[in-house]
């Protein structure tokens, strides 16, 4: 059977409604969760972007059954990977176990502000590689003094180990980020159901490993409503992510995005109440062969009708697929 996550999305919620919507979460049967770690929201009308990291921890003393998960944390510009092993093994004490390391190659839009310039792709897969293996050996428990490629480590060590190690996913979007993601992860994380990409990880590596992916959705008793809200909030989405992958700020996203209509975001993102629209829009994923998707509900401030309707109406549905 499939599991159903929630999204912690940071971009549309405060810290201290990010952490009473997973609490809500939780309350409502979801399998698991995961929260997006960003410094910039995709557009201004979302309106936030708190720290991912200080939030995971107040929501691991917060929940108690809940797995936790980011999706996905940049280890190559903002943070340093060595920065990235700390938090990680903290929030897994802190969760007592429940923290899983969802990796990516990152975005402009939250990494320009270190101001180290955006790499190519293909250097930003060299860096992410090099991040992993350096996140692995430190939460093996080694003293680490490491000069690579692109980081230098000098006399690093986890002093508080995590227990157990947390499993790492790997972001992909092609072949590239599949053959690193094959080699390298425990799971692979994916935001679009091609299967095509779960064929090309486990062809590296990656066969019986879970597979996790993303869908954003839009629950709202008016139809119109919920249309409108995932317009305002979510019309970036389509722009693909050899796109999001390269504009710098909010600013570029609204007008990359400006002539996406209402209609394409409906055909995109199921809006409204029919719990039938919402099963379709993951079966794709389940046929596909994703082992869990985690459910995204756009607007920040309509998250506690959604939980009502999702353990009533939502789960019980997909957990028929």
């Amino acid at each position: 059977m499939v599991r159903i996550g929630y999204t912690m999305m940071t971009e549309q919620a405060g810290p201290r409604d990010l952490v009473a919507h997973l609490v809500g979460a939780e309350e409502a049967g979801f399998d698991f969760s995961v929260i997006s770690d960003h410094y910039f929201p995709w557009l201004a009308s979302q309106g936030h972007s708190p720290n991912a990291w200080a939030v995971l921890g107040a929501a691991a003393q917060a929940t108690s059954r809940i797995p936790l998960m980011t999706f996905v944390t940049c280890p190559t510009t903002r943070y340093h990977p060595v920065v990235v092993a700390q938090q990680a093994a903290t929030v897994q004490a802190l969760s007592q176990g429940r923290f899983r390391l969802g990796l990516g190659s990152g975005e402009n839009l939250n990494e320009h502000v270190v101001g180290e310039g955006w790499p190519s792709v293909d250097v930003r897969q060299e860096k992410l590689a090099e991040a992993v293996t350096i996140i692995r050996a430190l939460f093996e428990g080694r003293t680490l003094t490491h000069h690579g490629a692109h980081y230098d480590v000098a006399h690093a060590k986890l002093w508080d180990l995590p227990d157990p190690v947390p499993p790492i996913g790997i972001a992909v979007s092609g072949e590239d980020s599949c053959r690193i993601a094959g080699h390298l992860a425990d799971l692979v994380i994916a935001t679009e159901p091609r299967k095509e990409l779960l064929d090309s990880f486990d062809s590296h590596g990656g066969a019986g490993k879970p597979r996790v992916g993303q869908l954003p959705v839009c629950f709202d008793r008016d139809r119109d409503a919920a249309v409108a809200r995932a317009h305002d909030q979510f019309r970036w989405f389509g722009l693909g992510w050899p796109v999001n992958a390269e504009l710098p700020h909010d600013i570029a996203f609204a007008s990359a995005s400006r002539f996406v209509t209402e209609d394409d975001v409906a055909d995109a993102i199921p809006c409204g109440s029919d719990v039938r629209d919402f099963v379709e829009a993951v079966r794709p994923y389940a046929e596909a062969g994703f082992t869990e998707i985690a459910l995204v509900q756009i607007g920040g401030g309509h998250q506690e009708e959604y939980l009502r309707w999702a353990a009533t109406e939502l789960l019980p549905a997909l957990r028929e697929l």
